[in-house]
């Protein structure tokens, strides 16, 4: 714990709450691990599995499948990076389903070439449209894997690889080790392989089952901090109660520096916009975003919009700053204790998450398929919006010290930058109870002056 810490928890203890207070003696812990840890989705991972299906005279053929675990986080365009250091002087012989980067030097092969001589080896997915006979199940879909909440099936990838150079029994095979990861970027941290019990797979007509020579994990967790090192989105608050409007924090994703970097941003009327989002030579993955006082590239807005007797509603706008990003099966995961008492929710789709028992105040939307699950680039079609209604619940709900706005918001898996909780629309000052109080001595001096002249 940092010294510094020390003597302001006492005064901090006696000022706030519990949870407050926790979150600061969070902050005064310095953590050197590189291990991710999601609060909202703790056992979140990709599992990255090997099973080698048969033995070759000089090697094996392995079935390598990537399992994206991850309640809400995908892997978007141009997707999946996998990469691994052989033990010791494999090569690949060919591949089905993926393909390595380069091939290395294969110049002591004389007729048959490897695929891949290199000893730290890169795999990519093969496109959308490859040909049949270099397809297997699951692969070929250009690195793009889904959520496994929104779309399982497609949260599986895979693809099959020939080892030459290498062990031909279960005690003679050396694991590959160093995987790394990158989904397109980086952000995940890879362990090492662990043997694990072979895999079992039922043939197609269900009536026998089949087993893997030999079958080994590689787990790999996100961290946003590796990832970026500037947050991605930023969340903005208003209510039906109160005229103001809480913008996103200054320079949450970073600040406007036309000096140093002229190109970071640009205004949406700018007549050379076109030029500008086609590049000055950076990658596509690179956010163009409009000029504004928060440089995020996506802004979640979060309107308090109605008040009924049994019911209040919300109106949720996501909104695309990026000129070079189109955002495919997008989602939003919020943090807000009503969530228990969702009612409706309007044109977007809704999963309660759960990651603790007895706890459902999270919930993971996402947009409807051919309606609204493509979020555009910046411009006047890059946004979505929906309304949720809730129920109210007496013992708990208030708008009071901006109760009704949410706890936390993550956009694609990754958390937004909140207002501070001093910024928040607050109820206004004078109630009718207030008022009331005010007038009411107000009022008994002036009936007594009148009485007082009556008599006089």
């Amino acid at each position: 714990m940092e010294p510094q810490c020390f003597s302001a928890v006492g005064s901090i203890a006696k000022l706030t709450s519990f949870t407050i207070l926790l979150a600061f003696l969070l902050s005064c812990f310095t953590f050197t691990s590189t291990e991710a840890y999601d609060a909202l989705d703790p056992t979140g991972n990709i599992t990255i599995k090997w099973d080698v299906i048969s033995w070759t005279p000089d090697g094996y053929v392995a079935v390598v499948t990537m399992f994206n675990f991850q309640q809400y986080r995908h892997i978007q365009a141009p997707g999946w990076t996998l990469g691994w250091t052989w033990a010791k002087k494999e090569v690949i012989w060919s591949m089905v389903g993926a393909q390595t980067t380069e091939q290395g030097d294969c110049s002591k092969y004389k007729g048959n070439v490897p695929h891949c001589c290199k000893k730290d080896p890169t795999v990519v997915d093969l496109l959308p449209g490859t040909p049949y006979n270099q397809q297997i199940a699951n692969c070929c879909k250009g690195g793009v894997m889904q959520s496994w909440i929104q779309d399982p099936p497609n949260a599986i990838s895979s693809f099959q690889v020939s080892v030459g150079a290498a062990g031909t029994t279960n005690k003679t095979v050396r694991l590959p080790k160093n995987f790394t990861l990158r989904a397109p970027g980086p952000g995940y941290s890879c362990g090492i392989a662990k043997i694990v019990k072979p895999t079992r797979f039922l043939t197609s007509d269900k009536r026998r089952w089949t087993q893997a020579m030999m079958t080994w994990n590689v787990t790999c967790t996100y961290s946003q901090f590796l990832a970026q090192k500037t947050p991605t989105c930023c969340v903005s608050l208003s209510s039906f109660y109160n005229e103001t409007i809480v913008s996103c924090p200054t320079c949450a994703c970073g600040c406007q520096n036309n000096a140093t970097d002229p190109g970071s941003c640009v205004e949406p009327k700018n007549p050379y916009l076109a030029s500008a989002v086609a590049g000055s030579g950076k990658s596509a993955n690179t956010p163009l975003v409009q000029c504004t006082s928060h440089m995020c590239p996506i802004r979640v807005h979060w309107h308090v919009k109605l008040n009924y007797k049994d019911y209040w509603r919300v109106k949720v706008t996501i909104t695309n700053f990026n000129y070079r990003m189109n955002y495919t099966l997008w989602n939003l995961v919020v943090q807000h204790p009503n969530f228990d008492n969702l009612t409706k929710i309007f044109s977007f789709n809704y999963k309660s998450l759960t990651p603790y028992v007895g706890l459902n105040d999270t919930a993971m939307l996402w947009g409807v398929k051919f309606y609204n699950d493509f979020l555009s680039e910046a411009g006047p079609l890059g946004n979505v919006q929906s309304e949720l209604l809730f129920r109210k619940d007496t013992s708990t709900f208030t708008f009071e010290k901006g109760w009704a706005f949410p706890r936390r918001i993550y956009f694609n898996g990754d958390n937004c930058v909140m207002p501070p909780p001093d910024a928040y629309p607050w109820l206004p000052n004078a109630s009718p109870k207030r008022i009331i109080s005010i007038l009411g001595p107000v009022m008994t001096a002036f009936a007594s002056l009148v009485i007082l002249l009556a008599y006089a």
